[in-house]
């Protein structure tokens, strides 16, 4: 299709959402809980993200990520309503969460909710056992990396409600359902959503592990399992004495590497201090939230 004719098409759908927004501002308050896992973009504009004008596409960045997701919300997820795009068989809301604040506009498609009046109760956060850690992350490795994914095994309803219009790859529908997760939401999905959701909140999660001035084998003796080794960007789990786990983009997914070469590798660029707000330049803090 003629490039100019798809920006056209493109400029036509922002406009007619523009158009179509209904504000909630001055009405009732509205409400929504996830009742399944649920997709939440920065855009309302699901279906050029799910298809785009030739219905065959996902739309990605150059490096292959969708940008304008943000994440998966969890089963029980609340939201506050705040308008709404209506397309006839399902609407679009645009929304705000308490679990959710990092400046992004989230929006949400009807379907994955139930609308409620009154506001309901906040989804309780608990911490998985150890084990149940441990099941989840081991079945995750060898998970493609998902930009906003917390949810691996995909959101097969996606494929449904924004349909290809014909055969696809595997590769294609693995991006269509969002298969997959990204560094923090490895463990966010292991912990059911326990711990941060994003790197920019990690970095002060649980409680500082020292390691300003300490080479790569001291801090590779001095952390503990399911520590966190992180910076505003990215984070890397200490999986047992010897193995660091992680869902990196440039490994493909979710992998297990050594402990020591882990570090040493993130030391090669980064210097390691132990309260990440009052330092600057390249630096990682190591966070231990995990208690028994």
């Amino acid at each position: 299709m003629n490039i100019i004719v798809i920006i056209m098409k493109k400029i036509l759908f922002i406009t007619l959402l523009m158009i179509a927004l209904i504000d909630f501002s001055s009405a009732q308050d509205l409400w929504a809980v996830a009742k399944e896992p649920c997709p939440v973009l920065n855009s309302p504009d699901f279906p050029g993200v799910f298809g785009g004008a030739d219905g065959m596409t996902v739309r990605t960045d150059g490096s292959g990520l969708i940008r304008e997701m943000e994440w998966i919300a969890l089963p029980g997820t609340v939201f506050e309503l705040l308008g709404e795009y209506d397309f006839g068989d399902h609407k679009v809301y645009n929304a705000k969460c308490e679990e959710y604040q990092y400046g992004s506009l989230l929006f949400i498609d009807s379907r994955f909710v139930e609308i409620k009046s009154d506001k309901p109760k906040e989804r309780v956060k608990k911490c998985p056992a150890r084990d149940e850690i441990y099941k989840f992350l081991d079945r995750a490795v060898g998970e493609k990396y998902c930009w906003g994914g917390d949810y691996i095994d995909g959101i097969d309803k996606l494929f449904e409600y924004y349909a290809p219009k014909g055969n696809i790859s595997d590769d294609l529908k693995y991006k269509w359902t969002l298969r997959g997760c990204d560094c923090s939401g490895l463990m966010y999905q292991a912990t059911n959503g326990y711990t941060e959701r994003n790197t920019s909140k990690l970095i002060n999660f649980g409680d500082a592990v020292e390691i300003a001035g300490l080479s790569a084998e001291e801090i590779a003796a001095k952390v503990k399992p399911l520590d966190m080794m992180v910076w505003d960007g990215h984070v890397i789990y200490v999986y047992d004495e010897h193995l660091s786990i992680q869902s990196g983009l440039s490994k493909g997914g979710v992998v297990k590497l050594d402990l020591l070469e882990t570090i040493q590798h993130i030391m090669s660029t980064r210097t390691p201090v132990n309260d990440y707000n009052s330092g600057s330049g390249e630096r990682f803090v190591v966070r231990r939230w995990f208690n028994e």
